[in-house]
């Protein structure tokens, strides 16, 4: 049996319509371009999208959540934090003699051949998205794992379209030694939010594509992160719009434009109140 194209495995699994994929395909024409790059342009395709499309297209297993769990430091030192970087690869697990490999790229046979060879070891692809890729690097190979809660690095996601509130926010929470993810919509911060579960949210209410509304309430339907505090931000200054927040479900309000150091004080509240005493 042929396999299908990409284009009509995306079709098949909903993430895009024939009307789509027949635009995508005449911009692909003597573009260059791969398709799936055509489709991530047109802003109608997540890379998670692309990546479990692939792995119905050609039988891959399909991996997620790879900073959430913890892989020994033999698996790891198969892979230098420079390959995996520049590779978009993360090594998962050792059985027998085969190492399985997570992958953006699961079609790129000549990296698998050339890191078996240097490894001794045969190579099973999964396939991931670069952005659950680089979640993993960062969490294992780029910063130390630290076992003291004391010294936990705190996280906060920053959810907003407006660049000079992303700049604003973050500027004040890493002044209060934060550690810092940002989102340009609601989208990309529930992808983010899933991907490296950060202790607090703080989302803007009104974006394009998905707004922070949409985005709370599919986060409290993710038993994954429905826990996590999400702080609402709103250039509705009334008591009429924080009661409805609050009364959604959200932690806190907090008006536009912000105030830094009133944004730095509720996130402190939040923190102290969700993570205990010991939380900034």
């Amino acid at each position: 049996m042929a396999r299908k194209k990409l284009g009509e495995t995306l079709v098949e699994m909903g993430v895009i319509n024939l009307e789509t994929l027949e635009k995508a395909l005449s911009l692909q024409k003597n573009s260059g371009k791969r398709l799936g790059q055509v489709l991530e342009e047109m802003d109608v395709l997540l890379e998670e999208d692309l990546a479990r499309a692939l792995a119905k297209q050609f039988g891959f297993r399909y991996i997620k959540g790879l900073s959430r769990f913890r892989f020994p430091p033999e698996v790891l030192a198969l892979c230098d934090a420079e390959t995996a970087i520049s590779k978009s690869i993360f090594p998962l697990k050792i059985e027998g003699k085969t190492l399985h490999l997570a992958m953006s790229n699961p079609l790129d046979i000549e990296l698998q051949n050339d890191l078996s060879f240097k490894i001794g070891l045969n190579i099973s692809p999964c396939v991931t998205s670069p952005e659950e890729i680089k979640a993993a690097i960062r969490k294992h190979y780029l910063v130390e794992v630290e076992t003291e809660e004391n010294d936990r690095s705190w996280t906060i996601l920053i959810v907003d379209d407006q660049e000079i509130v992303l700049a604003a926010a973050e500027a004040a929470l890493k002044k209060e030694g934060y550690t810092v993810y940002k989102a340009e919509n609601g989208a990309e911060g529930l992808k983010k939010a899933m991907q490296i579960k950060p202790h607090l949210i703080i989302t803007d209410v009104l974006m394009p594509r998905m707004d922070g509304l949409e985005m709370f309430r599919a986060l409290q339907a993710n038993r994954g992160v429905a826990e996590i505090p999400v702080i609402a931000l709103s250039a509705k200054a009334s008591a009429e719009e924080e009661y409805r927040l609050l009364e959604m479900g959200f932690y806190d309000f907090v008006p536009k434009p912000i105030n830094p150091i009133r944004l730095a004080a509720r996130v402190r509240r939040a923190m102290r109140q969700t993570q205990g005493s010991h939380a900034k």
